[in-house]
């Protein structure tokens, strides 16, 4: 086969995990469109489908091997020809998932990824050709915002986490290309940039010896078309007064910030390997409470080895005191290759999903709490979407990020259009979005 019949073949991908694994998928894509690939949304179009898959916990595991399974179904029926899988499950179980699962035709290897063109053309037995240095990401979420992955792997090695022997120690990526990609994302009319690596607080250090988020976030401000920038990510323990003053005083700064802190209780931090102890945190708490304008992400997991009911009730209180604005639960999940796998006492999968019950219905109320005060107020909202079957468009505040906070819902008052700015009167919220009017 020669190119000219290789680029009769369509291309399609799904993207699984973070994102910050979008934006590895967005980049793969980005190099075939390049090559003249044609890019389709649906897999059942598609002669070549790429998989890219997580494997940061089990569920996200299970999800992955699943949607592997569907399109070997699929390329046995003849629907599809080829099943390509990318991303952190491979380059975690390499061997194990070639002997498993042999009719994949390629297991793509983290580093491999700027090769993905000549995978394809080896594949179909075309002649290699030269990997391109020269192309466009290909965004697949709301072309209003995109993500700016800043820095891959990390330093911090937690006992409960995988992604430093996945994808190694903390790499920034240089301040130049960075600002590169920022400016072809806004000259392609992107509004938002979300910056996202496995912890952003530490960009600049391994390159320039000294930390340079807040030099970066300048100049990211700079860039004419972009005016949100939003923080996803930060390591509690370099989340100082110097970052808050910055984020609260620059306009084009969100005023949101994604803090991970995971637990509360002095035993479990340090047995999860965390930098900071229950005094930092709280210390943090209080400091955030002189910023009242920036709302807060966090996250939290739910039945560490350890964490007996004394230690749970300690974060309950936690997190009635703290009154975070935005938290996602996990229950702990048994990683081997980390070291809390070899921690003998485990909490019970029962008592786990009791407790990760307990702790949403708090977040609950307090969520439930915060919405009614902002019922009749009214927001900038960026326009991300329009949902076809409620006849409603769909978007995001600069304090709700998007897929991961509530989203924003009203219908057209005749002037709406998308990845544009428009301000709405919130009038409800039903637990996962607030409605408005478009005023």
């Amino acid at each position: 086969m020669n190119k000219k019949e290789l680029l009769t073949k369509k291309v399609s991908a799904i993207s699984l995990g973070c994102d910050k694994n979008k934006v590895d998928l967005e980049n793969m894509l980005g190099r075939l469109a390049c090559y003249g690939f044609e890019i389709l949304p649906e897999p059942t179009e598609a002669d070549i489908v790429i998989v890219n898959t997580c494997s940061f916990i089990a569920p996200a595991k299970e999800e992955a091997i699943n949607t592997i399974f569907e399109m070997l179904a699929l390329k046995r029926k003849g629907i599809i020809e080829k099943v390509i899988v990318t991303g952190c499950l491979p380059q975690r179980y390499l061997n194990e998932m070639k002997d498993s699962i042999p009719e994949v035709d390629r297991f793509v290897l983290l580093r491999e990824n700027k090769e993905i063109c000549q995978i394809i053309e080896n594949l179909y037995d075309v002649e290699q050709s030269k990997i391109s240095t020269k192309f466009e990401r290909v965004l697949t979420s709301s072309p209003s915002y995109a993500y700016l992955k800043i820095a891959d792997g990390c330093n911090n090695v937690c006992a409960f986490c995988a992604i430093p022997r996945i994808r190694g120690r903390y790499a920034s990526t240089p301040m130049g290309d960075l600002i590169y990609e920022a400016k072809n994302l806004a000259a392609r009319g992107v509004k938002e940039l979300i910056l996202v690596a496995q912890d952003i607080t530490r960009y600049g250090e391994d390159l320039y010896e000294k930390n340079c988020l807040i030099d970066l976030c300048d100049k990211l401000c700079k860039i004419k078309g972009i005016e949100w920038i939003r923080l996803h990510y930060t390591y509690p323990e370099k989340v100082d007064k110097e970052l808050l003053d910055y984020i609260s005083q620059n306009p084009k700064m969100c005023k949101y910030i994604d803090i991970p802190l995971q637990h509360i209780d002095d035993n479990i931090l340090k047995s999860m390997r965390r930098r900071v102890d229950e005094q930092a945190t709280r210390e943090l708490i209080e400091l955030l409470k002189d910023y009242p304008e920036i709302k807060v992400r966090s996250t939290f997991i739910v039945g560490y080895p350890g964490e007996g009911r004394k230690e749970f009730k300690k974060l309950c209180k936690f997190l009635q005191e703290a009154r975070l604005d935005y938290v996602g639960f996990f229950p702990y999940y048994k990683e081997e290759g980390t070291s809390s796998f070899y921690i003998k006492k485990h909490v019970k999968q029962l008592v786990k999903n009791l407790r990760l019950n307990k702790v949403k219905n708090i977040q609950n109320n307090i969520v439930s709490q915060k919405a009614k005060e902002l019922l009749g107020s009214t927001i900038k909202v960026l326009v991300d979407y329009f949902d076809e079957n409620t006849g409603e468009f769909v978007g995001h505040s600069n304090f709700l990020s998007p897929t991961v906070d509530f989203d924003v819902k009203f219908v057209d008052n005749g002037n709406i259009q998308l990845n544009t700015f428009v301000e709405v009167k919130l009038f409800d919220f039903d637990g996962k979005s607030y409605s408005g009017e478009a005023l």
